[in-house]
């Protein structure tokens, strides 16, 4: 399925909006938060078009398999990682990773360094419960910084273990920011749909040595 633009979205550049004031913050407990800024990304379908293509002009997408219990399984989705040093596929992300380490720079005390891409191709791809648990985020309070570009899924977050869970719906540019103590004691997913959905891709920022 193809994406449907935004008519919300219809400007010629592609770039980024300011996050001071604009920003809303959800209190999850007494050591976690999420910070919500919708439309964050300007002209985020076109972004999304650059990055979807692939090849030289956008990104290599890549299937990966994965240990499941007793059997190696294909993951629901397309991935990409890109390490510290490694050089963004299009201009306005490392703007947008930037716009994020001098905003959050008193709270988290140190840049974010990474991108992780998903490609969500439609409503069967997916993310079961998780938190970004490996390396210093499994002792240590962190952030993660996901812009959502294309088509709005839906993203849950609940206490780690089980519980209620608290529901965003991101696309088209919306920044999602997880803070505190949220990886160590909530999880959150991408639930799979039978709506009909088009593609969405998600970019993770994330400090060094968080995963």
């Amino acid at each position: 399925m193809m994406l449907q633009g935004s008519l919300l979205d219809q400007v010629d550049e592609v770039g980024v909006r300011p996050l001071t004031g604009a920003v809303r913050r959800t209190v999850l407990d007494a050591g976690s938060w999420v910070d919500l800024r919708p439309g964050w990304v300007t002209g985020s379908d076109e972004l999304f078009a650059r990055l979807f293509l692939g090849g030289p002009a956008g990104v290599e997408w890549r299937g990966e398999r994965r240990q499941m219990w007793e059997r190696e399984v294909q993951t629901p989705r397309l991935l990409r990682f890109y390490g510290e040093g490694e050089t963004l596929p299009d201009p306005v992300l490392a703007r947008a990773r930037d716009e994020l380490s001098a905003h959050y720079a008193a709270e988290l005390g140190e840049p974010f360094r990474t991108a992780g891409m998903c490609l969500y191709r439609d409503g069967r791809d997916s993310v079961a419960w998780h938190g970004d648990r490996h390396g210093r985020s499994s002792r240590a309070d962190t952030m993660v910084a996901i812009v959502s570009l294309g088509a709005p899924r839906a993203l849950l977050l609940r206490p780690r273990g089980g519980g209620a869970s608290t529901r965003f719906v991101l696309g088209h540019g919306d920044l999602l920011v997880m803070g505190g103590a949220c990886q160590r004691t909530w999880d959150h997913c991408v639930p799979k749909t039978g709506q009909p959905v088009g593609p969405r891709i998600s970019v993770q920022f994330r400090p060094r040595g968080v995963r």
